[in-house]
């Protein structure tokens, strides 16, 4: 009889705020790229690539940005919901575009 009582009352511990901080942390570290970007696209002239190039890390980083407030909310809850593939794969596909863009403006 405990073991259903258990499942639920389920304690995640600190896992939701782990969680919390590792999404705040990766939207932190995109905002530098974009900041860094913007400054080498102006850096030297202006060129129509790297305005284009940090116009896309800022595009990037409010994607990446939105999807982290939306999970940070959903993490709140008592039992939160596991991520959705969709929106996994996204935040991945949003992390390395933006990393190759900060790459390619500073090479």
């Amino acid at each position: 009889m405990t073991a259903p009582r258990a499942a639920a009352e389920r304690d995640p511990g600190l896992q939701p705020e782990r969680t919390r901080l590792a999404w705040r942390r990766t939207t932190l570290t995109g905002a530098v790229i974009a900041v860094l970007a913007v400054k080498s696209a102006l850096h030297g002239g202006v060129q129509a690539s790297g305005v284009v190039a940090a116009a896309l890390c800022a595009a990037l980083w409010l994607g990446l940005l939105g999807l982290a407030h939306r999970r940070i909310g959903a993490l709140a809850g008592p039992r939160p919901p596991s991520l959705a593939p969709r929106v996994a794969a996204t935040a991945a596909l949003c992390t390395v575009a933006l990393a190759a863009c900060g790459a390619a403006l500073v090479l």
